[in-house]
């Protein structure tokens, strides 16, 4: 029987920390992005009896783990034991304890055998603990980093949340991150998604222009994310059509909606992208910085003056211009991880196009940050303080993943796969500074692109020496 600990020290109460870890989506924010888990079942949340099924996919295999909750100690702690799954034996106690005034020791105590001792536990025991130290460093980072936003955004009462988009990825991760924290989370649907038993949700159909003003009354924030991907296909003209109705058609109707509730939000949150600024070459770009020229740019533009009713009605509206989320979940890096692990990564075109980035934790927290500072408005540029331009990038990825990676790939190869999308998306050059994010207060959890790749892959800094 092999056992691990790991513990660390967080400035919060144990019941606050066991409370953060009893509600819904807790499991979800614990969860490490690059690996692929899905919760299949769960009944209940962490209390005696209660179980959760979960599917964890290995490469092209998918292994079930059935694990049930015992010895719960509400304020102090829980264990959950595997009922079935891929190890012999696994026994996990969480514990919660007073380490000093309004702080807590979090320890995960693991006591496991693998299946196969004990040739399997010669050869790969060591590589197994490896993995599961890396996944307990990520939660505890994940379970510090989100107690203390909380603590400093709305920490004097829950809030009422509703997310379009919900359903994608960035949309998902915020309901988590959200409802982990003890706020009221609504998710607007258009009722082909499917959510599970309790989740609050409010019917809309925008590409009928539906959506009954009371079903959107009385939410403090409104987080819109929802429209058609801008990766999912290539750029023909019907695609960009329905790229670009997606979100001003979405937009509008949402903003009219709210202007006529009852009740409107006190903020509306709308997602744009740093594809307004265009291709600007080595130019330093901020909010106030004009559009560029291109399709992304129309696109920002359309999408973000069809918030207009909601303003002219009265109700704050940030418009954050995102740049590329950084995650192995999705998005470019999920895209440029295969051929990068393979060793067959490296620049894209001359690589010296600037690629404005951000980290998927870092953009949850400036939600969280622009719906409660009241004196943001206007455009915000959601990216981290230090663009990369794109051969740096990919020298900082092989090094973390400790491969090579100069196998450039040519521009005239990448407009032949992906057309204009490959231009606007893979070789323009944006070099976008999130100014009234840093003037504002924000502060970053990954604002460097070495320790940013090194959180959301799993790896320390030795490992990407």
């Amino acid at each position: 029987m092999r056992r691990f600990l790991y513990q660390s020290t967080i400035s919060a109460s144990p019941e606050r920390v066991w409370e953060w870890h009893a509600r819904p989506g807790a499991f979800e924010r614990l969860a490490p992005p690059w690996d692929r888990v899905r919760i299949l079942s769960r009944t209940g949340s962490i209390l005696d009896g209660d179980l959760t099924e979960l599917e964890l996919r290995v490469g092209p295999f998918s292994v079930r783990w059935l694990a049930e909750h015992l010895d719960c100690e509400p304020g102090r702690g829980f264990t959950d034991r595997m009922v079935r799954g891929p190890f012999a034996e696994w026994t996990h106690r969480h514990a919660f304890e007073p380490a000093g005034e309004g702080m807590c020791r979090l320890a995960d105590d693991i006591e496991y055998r693998l299946k196969g001792e004990p040739w399997v536990d010669f050869f790969v025991g060591g590589a197994v603990e490896n993995r599961i130290r890396r996944v307990f460093e990520y939660r505890h980072r994940i379970t510090t980093g989100d107690l203390e936003l909380h603590d400093r955004y709305f920490a004097d009462r829950p809030m009422k949340f509703l997310i379009s988009g919900s359903s994608g990825l960035i949309g998902t991760s915020l309901a988590d991150f959200l409802s982990a924290a003890g706020h009221d989370v609504c998710r607007l649907t258009r009722g082909t998604s499917r959510f599970p038993e309790g989740v609050s949700t409010a019917h809309w159909a925008p590409e009928r222009g539906e959506l009954d003003p009371r079903a959107v009354s009385g939410q403090d924030v409104v987080v819109h994310l929802a429209g058609a991907g801008i990766a999912d296909g290539r750029w023909t003209p019907g695609q960009k059509r329905r790229i670009l109705e997606s979100r001003v058609k979405g937009t509008d109707l949402l903003a009219r909606s709210l202007a006529g509730a009852p009740t409107p939000p006190r903020v509306l949150v709308c997602a744009s992208a740093t594809g307004f600024y265009g291709d600007r070459g080595d130019l330093e770009l901020d909010e106030g910085s004009g559009p560029g020229h291109g399709f992304l740019s129309d696109v920002s533009r359309a999408w973000e003056d069809a918030a207009r009713p909601a303003i002219e009605a009265g109700i704050r509206v940030v418009h954050l211009r995102i740049g590329i989320v950084l995650t192995p979940a999705g998005g470019a890096l999920q895209r440029m991880l295969p051929p990068f692990r393979a060793g067959l990564g490296g620049p894209m075109g001359t690589g010296r196009q600037y690629w404005s980035w951000i980290t998927l934790d870092d953009l949850l927290a400036a939600v969280l940050h622009v719906a409660a500072s009241e004196d943001l408005s206007g455009p915000v540029n959601a990216v981290a303080p230090r663009p990369s331009r794109n051969a740096e990038f990919s020298r900082t990825l092989g090094r973390v993943l400790r491969r090579p990676a100069a196998l450039r790939v040519p521009a005239p190869a990448i407009r032949l796969l992906l057309g204009e999308m490959g231009d606007e998306l893979l070789l323009a050059s944006a070099r976008v500074r999130p100014t009234r994010l840093v003037e504002s207060g924000f502060d970053y959890r990954h604002g460097e692109l070495g320790a940013a790749l090194r959180h959301v892959l799993g790896r320390t800094a030795e490992e990407a020496e």
